[in-house]
């Protein structure tokens, strides 16, 4: 079975930090574009950041400077440091892998997600 298992949320006080980790099973993801998401309660999920294979890396402006994604490809697993964080950050974080057949997604998996609260 083909899964992606996030872990490392909790409450964190503001300016504080945390680290998000994305462990994929069930196949290699290397070729894939590996990304962290979030969604806040009456918000639409939004984009946090994204590594590709080639490891070049995309972040939000609004954690551009916070927020550093990477990936371990040997064991499958992708990271989010969160640094400085604000009570804006608040959401459910949620680990995606999205493989292209050129400019098409050929597959797009979903962990089921991990609650950050930033709250003091």
């Amino acid at each position: 079975q083909v899964q992606l298992v996030e872990s490392g949320g909790g409450l964190v006080q503001p300016g504080g930090s945390l680290r998000l980790s994305c462990v994929a099973s069930g196949d290699t993801f290397s070729k894939d574009t590996m990304g962290w998401y979030r969604q806040a309660p009456g918000k639409q999920r939004e984009l946090v950041a994204k590594i590709t294979r080639g490891g070049v890396t995309n972040n939000a402006d609004s954690v551009k400077g916070r927020f550093t994604i990477s990936r371990d490809n040997a064991k499958n697993t992708v990271y989010l440091q969160m640094s400085i964080l604000k009570p804006e950050d608040t959401a459910v974080y949620y680990c995606n892998a999205r493989r292209y057949y050129l400019t098409i997604v050929a597959r797009d998996l979903w962990g089921q997600g991990t609650q950050v609260t930033v709250s003091s």
